[in-house]
């Protein structure tokens, strides 16, 4: 089957044409449309004080994607709470800490940062664990973080902060892309919502990370390309070895 239409369940890249989706459109002749299959929602206030959660109890927060950062700060703000400048950050990456500078003076604040893994930043948590740690997180998170700080005696309390919701995509006429590239059990969610009468029929999917692919098979539905692997580190690498692999049979 020649691949034509491609939908990635991902925001269009700033600059498509340089990126590498664009380079992958150009170089198989493709026509690639991207659609969040998912949407944020932050938690109202209201809601949050029914956790009875006061965020000044805590001495450092770890904020492990952007929309936590953003929801950490938007709620501060609802609940008109002065975050001190004696507050530590524990970020998961260093783009992450970088983006916490929307809210925060980089130099005032004690800010840590991981190279990408949940793993990696728990060692530098196990150095402060005299803190009192804040994890803001969605309504659908890895139950490995909060294990991990478990296992270690970490003093932390979760909260949710924002949700992950399925987007309206009733717009989209999903027969007419030969292959769903999904990020996130979320996006696969997403799919099974908004098409509950689906058929996969020729349809291709991949799928990025083991959660993901796992929830395409729950879903049902059979993984075609996954990604990342030793030789593909990128779902635009693995795609271009599949389509690759397909014209050599013919």
């Amino acid at each position: 089957m020649k691949i034509k239409n491609i939908l990635v369940s991902q925001p269009e890249p700033a600059d498509l044409e340089k990126s590498p989706y664009g380079e992958l459109a150009k170089n198989h002749s493709l026509k690639i449309d991207f659609n969040k299959f998912i949407k944020i929602e932050g938690v109202c206030s209201k809601e949050f004080r029914q956790n009875r959660l006061q965020l000044l109890d805590f001495t450092a927060i770890i904020f492990t994607s952007r929309n936590s950062v953003d929801h950490f700060f938007r709620l501060a703000k609802e609940l008109r709470v002065e975050v001190p400048d004696t507050m530590k950050y524990f970020c998961i990456s260093e783009s992450t800490a970088f983006y916490l500078q929307k809210y925060v003076q980089y130099r005032k604040r004690k800010i840590f940062h991981g190279k990408q893994s949940f793993e990696q930043l728990m060692e530098l948590i196990k150095k402060h664990k005299d803190e009192k740690y804040l994890l803001p997180c969605s309504d659908i998170h890895k139950a490995s973080m909060t294990r991990q700080l478990e296992e270690q005696s970490i003093d932390f309390q979760k909260a949710v902060f924002y949700k992950t919701l399925a987007s309206d995509l009733s717009h989209l006429d999903i027969k007419e892309y030969d292959m769903l590239i999904f990020f996130s059990p979320s996006g696969v969610k997403s799919l099974v919502k908004n098409f509950p009468e689906f058929k996969q029929n020729s349809t291709l999917i991949a799928a990025f990370g083991p959660t993901t692919a796992k929830a395409v098979s729950e879903a049902g539905l059979e993984l075609n390309i996954s990604a990342p692997t030793k030789t593909a580190p990128s779902m635009t690498m693995a795609i271009e070895q599949y389509i690759q692999k397909v014209n050599k049979k013919k």
